[in-house]
């Protein structure tokens, strides 16, 4: 590895960076609480030799493959600290975006997670989704909750990752964790194989296609504990974006599957929090049987009204769990608007006094 690109990581790590973004022929940029900063003093000199230094992070048998392939998925360590990247082009130039993994796995506590996500984990079978746009905090929050499972329960948790991001250290739990491109081909042959494992939970990094979404409804089915992602902005998009990757001829078959397995959407932001860095804000839908005839019957227009009045089931809407931080003082009433779906309903909470959503998830 360049040494110039490793003081980079360095120093991303100790400016507490989310993220580093690197481009042939362009400065540097690192991205602190949401926000991206140009790291001036970084020299590289020409687009060749950026490109040459971006490369040096991949291993070797990957950057004979870059060519070809175009893009590149890997993941990066130095002395503790660990980064997912990838290295893909623009334009003919090469360029990387590398997310900072913290070493250790944190607890839902520090996450400022509500107590009642131990609830829903604590289950056998089913399905849980953690769902929100990139870069807020959807592989720390799945790596917590597995690792809770993980310092709970004697169980075989597999997860199949693009790249590994946590590493998880077992404690009760037996943990297997795989990586595409190293230890399996891709998310398909080894979602096909994963039930020879005698897996008790399986985390699959990411849903990107048809068959890996239809293997891992199968799994859940089957009477495993599944966890995965999405890049959705709520539970009622995260039903409909599954729903609509299937050929339309299948589709009510794969809403009642989904109905019989989903357990938990839980859809997150990272917003700016009043004391500095960030805060998750969440869209809790806990799937009751009013929720499982919603998707049954593809209604699911119906769903954000069910999640704003069913907070004694554990649900609460996004514009709930604003409001809540806006009344503990955790955030700004300016933050809340800018991240919220819906003002009128944020509105309405501002107003009110303190709500059955708050007594649930303070």
């Amino acid at each position: 590895m360049d040494k110039r690109i490793e003081e980079l990581l360095k120093m991303a790590v100790a400016n507490k960076a989310s993220d580093i973004h690197l481009l042939a022929g362009a400065t540097p940029k690192l991205r602190v609480n949401g926000e991206m900063i140009e790291i001036a003093n970084f020299s590289a000199g020409n687009e060749t030799e950026m490109a040459q230094i971006i490369l040096s992070l991949a291993p070797k048998v990957l950057v004979d493959e870059f060519e070809s392939k175009k893009e590149l998925d890997f993941s990066v360590k130095i002395d503790e600290a660990r980064f997912r990247a990838n290295v893909f082009l623009v334009q003919g130039r090469v360029a990387a975006a590398l997310r900072v993994v913290a070493s250790v796995v944190p607890p839902l506590s520090e996450l400022n997670m509500p107590d009642i996500l131990l609830n829903i984990i604590d289950r056998k079978q089913g399905f849980i989704l953690v769902t929100g746009p990139t870069g807020h905090g959807k592989s720390t929050t799945v790596a917590s909750l597995l690792d809770s499972i993980n310092h709970n329960k004697n169980v075989h948790i597999v997860t199949i990752e693009d790249p590994i991001e946590y590493q998880l250290k077992p404690v009760k739990a037996l943990i297997s964790q795989r990586e595409v491109g190293f230890d399996t081909n891709g998310f398909g042959p080894a979602l096909r194989s994963v039930l020879r494992q005698d897996p008790n939970v399986v985390f699959v990094g990411e849903m990107r296609d048809l068959e890996t979404i239809g293997s891992a409804l199968t799994i859940a089915e089957t009477g495993h504990l599944v966890f995965s992602t999405l890049h959705t902005n709520s539970a009622s998009q995260t039903i409909d974006r599954i729903v609509d990757v299937f050929p339309e001829g299948s589709q009510d078959q794969i809403r009642v599957q989904l109905a019989e397995t989903l357990t938990a959407v839980i859809s997150q932001r990272l917003v700016p929090a009043v004391d500095g860095g960030r805060i998750p804000a969440l869209e809790l839908m806990v799937v009751t049987p009013a929720i499982k005839n919603i998707i049954r019957e593809g209604k699911t227009f119906m769903i954000d009204n069910v999640i704003s009045t069913s907070a004694d089931a554990g649900m609460i809407s996004l514009e709930a769990y604003l409001a809540m931080l806006v009344k503990k003082g955790k955030i700004t009433q300016e933050v809340a608007e800018s991240y919220c779906l819906r003002p009128t309903e944020l509105q309405n909470r501002l107003i009110g006094k303190v709500t059955k959503d708050d007594k649930v998830f303070i």
